[in-house]
């Protein structure tokens, strides 16, 4: 049995006996918050996050409910962040990449491109290794509570003219946001930090020529196979990826023990059942992709291989000498060397 294996079957034990969470919550008070996902409505990943809702009701005898909103609905997706904060609802599904910006730390806890190649690798560092602890000391200065990831694996680049190759993106306009906007400009990609919602217009208009924008299945049900025509695999921007729920942490202070823990059981559960049905999905979706005339392009592995010293380069200079940014990629480096990611 590899380490990462190891590792993670560990991860799924304690997760279960450390909760505290044997029956139903019954003898609490009612509490009610208001949560803003990145989604739009109908999507799979939505459909995920009201699952999440439900099951936090369930583990809390219907004590605790959500009451969850499609991304832009309560506040449009870039002032999320700052509404959370301020407690105009209670909490977030966020990519933590989007304020990299203002707090460097948050680069490495939403994905590493060219980085973990398996998503089982990424959960273990934040279960396992001390991923977790880093990503919620990086949100306290916020006053936010990083409550748990929600961990898949890859997303694809989508484009309008064929990708082969990695030198191919060189002088191509893009839309990538995160670690993945600082890497891909070294790779020669202008880069663009659009929203989500942009993303297919940008295509169809030509504004950019390649993007990222989310799972396989989650980009077709959004029509990207209409506007962009070529779809390049494996996505080493973001080889695997992690979102996140926040709460603001006056509202998670309030929380009884039990809800607490039934916020972080229910993450855990949907972060398991959503990886595993993308895990079904994309392999079914690319005939979906093919029939709408779109070609796949595999990229080869020993060219990205020879590529990740570029990568890395572009991971400690993203750090900004931020003293908690290089305490998280020292330790995620450390982790991809036993795992032998990197030499």
């Amino acid at each position: 049995m590899t380490l990462d294996r190891r590792i993670v079957l560990k991860g799924a034990a304690v997760a279960a006996a450390a909760t505290g969470l044997a029956a139903p919550a019954l003898a609490q008070s009612q509490v009610k918050w208001r949560m803003q996902a990145l989604w739009d409505p109908g999507t799979t990943p939505q459909k995920f996050e009201e699952r999440f809702v439900k099951r936090v009701g369930e583990l809390t005898g219907g004590k605790f409910t959500i009451d969850l909103f499609a991304g832009g609905q309560i506040v449009p997706a870039a002032q999320a962040f700052d509404a959370v904060r301020g407690g105009a609802f209670e909490m977030m599904k966020t990519f933590d990449g989007y304020e990299a910006g203002k707090i460097p730390a948050f680069a490495f806890t939403s994905t590493i491109p060219f980085g973990f190649p398996e998503s089982d690798q990424f959960e273990a560092w934040f279960y396992e290794m001390g991923g977790l602890e880093m990503a919620r000391e990086a949100y306290a200065p916020a006053g936010l509570v990083y409550v748990a990831p929600t961990i898949y694996g890859q997303e694809p680049i989508h484009s309008k003219v064929p990708i082969t190759k990695i030198a191919d993106l060189a002088g191509k306009k893009g839309r990538f946001v995160g670690l993945a906007s600082a890497v891909m400009a070294a790779f020669g990609v202008s880069v663009s930090p659009l929203p989500t919602g942009e993303v297919y217009s940008a295509l169809d208009k030509g504004v950019i020529d390649i993007a990222d924008r989310g799972d396989l299945t989650a980009n077709f049900e959004a029509g990207l196979a209409e506007v962009a025509k070529h779809v390049v695999l494996p996505g080493v921007h973001q080889p695997t990826t992690a979102t996140a729920y926040v709460a603001n942490r006056r509202a998670h202070d309030a929380l009884p023990a039990e809800y607490k823990a039934a916020l972080t059981v229910a993450a855990r559960e949907i972060s398991t059942s959503l990886r595993q049905h993308i895990l079904v999905q994309d392999v079914l979706v690319l005939d979906k992709y093919k029939a709408k005339g779109c070609t796949i392009h595999t990229l080869d592995g020993a060219d990205i291989l020879a590529n990740r010293p570029k990568a890395v380069a572009a991971w400690q200079a993203a750090t900004k000498d931020n003293a908690l940014a290089k305490k998280i990629l020292t330790s995620q480096i450390d982790f991809m060397k036993k795992l032998g990611v990197l030499a």
